[in-house]
């Protein structure tokens, strides 16, 4: 197995998540929930062994489990969102973290951290400064992250929820992008999609590298680069802003 995956199933009220810089539209829940299957399947059949956090139904964002850890070797940032209605998110994941064995660490009032605002390129910590993530939080990533050997870079952020929802990265460390959702001057050798949802990549080891449905161009060009590009579709959660890094956390086996 290739590690961990922390999932969180999605709350039946889903369709009250907190929505941004898009028009709201109807979600679906029974679709959600269904892509959501079909997310676990695709993430268990790559190598990933699905460890679910106990739900929160109360907590309609609560599926983008993301945003509440930033985990980095063998410790787990806690986050503190800058949503206050996301802050009860946490505890839970906490306490998985724990069992799972992992160093406990946290971001504390008056910081506020997004785990979707965290961007690790091998030992650059990219961290987005915007709604969800102040300075202050920054800092405290910053102080936490550099005994273990980790550059912690803020990037402002003005026309995305999170600094993923802009730019992640490839397998090889390529940050990827569009348009013009966030400076490069920060990222060294970034690479161009064709499309918003082609920014946002997970990769899941080796060649191996998920995206959405959406981004059908983007997931040619990706294979063109020479990866493999797993295909889910997520629409019900693009709908709140959603994309495929914030519905799982990777915790590589060598951290544990």
């Amino acid at each position: 197995m290739r590690g961990t995956a922390l999932v969180r199933r999605p709350s039946s009220r889903l369709a009250e998540g907190i929505v941004t810089h898009i028009e709201r539209s109807m979600v679906d829940v029974g679709l959600a929930r269904w892509q959501h299957d079909r997310y676990r399947a695709a993430l268990a059949g790559h190598g990933w062994r699905v460890h679910e956090v106990p739900g929160a139904d109360d907590c309609p964002d609560s599926v983008f489990i993301e945003d509440t850890i930033v985990v980095c070797d063998a410790t787990a940032i806690i986050a503190r969102p800058g949503a206050p209605a996301r802050r009860p998110e946490t505890d839970a994941v906490e306490a998985t973290a724990r069992e799972l064995g992992l160093t406990i660490a946290r971001i504390e009032d008056p910081g506020t951290l997004d785990g979707g605002d965290v961007l690790q390129i091998g030992p650059t910590v990219y961290a987005g400064l915007g709604g969800r993530t102040n300075a202050e939080g920054i800092r405290q990533l910053g102080d936490l992250l550099a005994p273990l050997g980790r550059v912690t870079v803020a990037v402002p952020l003005t026309k995305v929820l999170h600094l993923k929802s802009a730019i992640t990265a490839l397998p090889d460390g390529s940050p990827v992008t569009w348009g013009d959702l966030v400076g490069r001057s920060p990222f060294p050798g970034v690479r161009d999609v064709p499309e918003e949802p082609g920014a946002h990549v997970l990769p899941l080891g080796g060649a191996d590298v998920l995206i959405a449905a959406s981004a059908p161009r983007t997931a040619e060009l990706i294979a063109r680069w020479g990866y493999t590009p797993v295909v889910i579709d997520i629409s019900e959660y693009e709908r709140l802003e959603g994309c495929v890094t914030c519905l799982s956390v990777l915790i590589p086996d060598t951290a544990l």
